[in-house]
């Protein structure tokens, strides 16, 4: 037998702690402004002692991905800074276009749907699947349903098991539903449109179940090429001001 074997290592308590919090944030389920619940919430729903907890959020403060503040809690890091998202500041600086964003999305997303096909697990798709029966019921509650197309896309991007794809996806979901998040109403206004995106998250996931690479790239590319051709009808690329 010619395949190497390494020793298992078991994980610490305090990384698996720091695993699944950051897993919720990267997929979208905890958003920028979230309050992360309270140490002995913590403590209680992970079964862990509290030094685990502190250490686990310790690293996600390290990471960049939360903010501790005194008497209040731990929040995921807000959208304020071209510290916190270059993307912001790549935007504003080169005066770039919603139509320039769509543009670097496609490379990005086609990719990271092709590698979801390959390597998703059924809690990744269970995860894809459960955004977007979320999306469809934002859309019956009259609600606009972003930030629940997020969570279907960055869910995509989990599955890559490529952390510079997950970090990346994060910068530009992080811009794009909290920094143009008015332009992105006028998207989904109507209802005629947001079926389709509905549909096409569809065909996206379906394609990450079949296992089929070629599919979910091709099928990526229609969904971003439908959203760019309706901005760029509507001749409305420019961004609005950076908050």
């Amino acid at each position: 037998m010619s395949t190497h074997l390494a020793p298992i290592k078991p994980k610490r308590v305090s990384d698996q702690v720091f695993e699944q919090i950051r897993e919720l944030i990267f997929r979208g389920e905890l958003k920028p402004g979230d309050k992360i619940m309270p140490e002995r919430e913590l403590m209680k729903e992970l079964g862990v002692s509290r030094n685990s907890v502190r250490e686990a959020l310790n690293k996600l403060v390290a990471m960049g991905l939360v903010d501790q503040r005194q008497g209040q809690g731990t929040f995921v890091r807000e959208l304020g800074t071209t510290r916190d998202n270059p993307i912001m500041d790549l935007m504003a600086s080169h005066n770039a276009t919603i139509i320039d964003l769509l543009e670097v999305r496609m490379g990005l997303e086609c990719n990271g749907a092709a590698l979801a096909a390959e390597k998703a697990t059924l809690e990744d798709i269970r995860q894809m699947e459960k955004s977007i029966e979320a999306m469809e019921r934002a859309i019956r509650e009259g609600r606009v349903g972003t930030d629940e197309d997020a969570r279907f896309h960055m869910a995509i991007a989990h599955a890559t098991r490529n952390p510079l794809q997950v970090h990346m996806m994060k910068f530009f979901y992080d811009f794009i539903f909290f920094g143009i998040n008015e332009s992105l109403k006028q998207f989904f206004d109507r209802p005629t449109r947001t079926q389709e995106i509905i549909l096409q998250h569809r065909e996206i996931l379906s394609a990450i179940e079949k296992r089929s690479s070629g599919d979910a790239y091709a099928a990526m590319a229609r969904h971003i090429l439908y959203i760019k051709n309706f901005f760029e009808n509507r001749k409305e690329g420019k961004l609005p001001a950076m908050r």
